[in-house]
């Protein structure tokens, strides 16, 4: 909710009556002040009718969050070293708003998904994500070989995470300019098509005993010990 604040998507705060002024609580307030949301304190009955679970007597009116669509690809401003994340066919709400916060805190520019096979942008997904999809640009769509396309026409390169690769992170060199990074779903890893609009496929070296990560796992090695490299840029 905090995430919310701060990312100017709350309209209003309601604040059950007899709620316990934890530390948390006041910061929550005092933020509230700060971006100018009123707060209004009620029965908390009135909050339970909302339907909120979880809700520890708090709740807030939060702006949905808006998607890109494949043509706004073409105009959305990035930059000569910007990072994009494409998320093939993760439907799982947790491991979604996991890749969006690994690739929010890794300093992404922007995360692409598909329009189906692909968790929507629920208040579920976003609490996952702890609030960094309210921060990060998301595009959905129909096709993401052709999105991809789109991108490296504006100079970018797309480099895989596929266990399969016989290359991997550590020796791999770091293309230079504007990059995406791609992660596929944790039982059938990238398709076919958008595998082949990879330009590099890189795995992640695996010492123990377990045979693959988490996809928001293997996404947060690939950003910070791949695509974040020193030597890129």
């Amino acid at each position: 909710m905090t995430e919310a604040l701060r990312a100017g998507r709350v309209e209003g705060l309601v604040v059950a009556t007899g709620t316990a002024r934890t530390r948390g609580l006041r910061e929550l307030i005092e933020e509230s002040g700060r971006a100018g949301v009123p707060v209004r304190w009620v029965a908390r009955s009135e909050i339970d009718a909302l339907g909120v679970v979880n809700h520890q007597g708090v709740a807030a009116t939060v702006l949905h969050v808006a998607e890109l669509d494949e043509r706004a690809l073409e105009t959305t401003p990035l930059h000569s070293d910007a990072l994009v994340v494409v998320l093939d066919g993760i439907q799982d709400p947790q491991n979604f708003g996991a890749c969006a916060r690994a690739a929010e805190a890794a300093g992404a520019a922007l995360l692409i998904t598909r329009t189906r096979r692909a968790a929507p942008l629920s208040s579920a997904v976003v609490r996952a994500s702890a609030g960094a999809l309210l921060h990060l640009p998301t595009a959905r769509v129909p096709n993401l070989p052709r999105a991809m396309e789109c991108l490296k026409d504006r100079g970018f390169f797309f480099v895989g995470l596929d266990q399969r690769a016989e290359v991997n992170i550590h020796e791999a060199l770091v293309p230079q300019g504007p990059l995406g990074l791609v992660v596929g779903a944790e039982e059938r890893g990238i398709s076919r098509l958008v595998r082949e609009s990879c330009e590099l496929l890189v795995a992640i070296p695996m010492r123990g005993r377990t045979a693959s990560l988490n996809v928001a796992s293997a996404l947060a090695v690939g950003l910070f010990a791949f695509a974040l490299r020193p030597d890129r840029g």
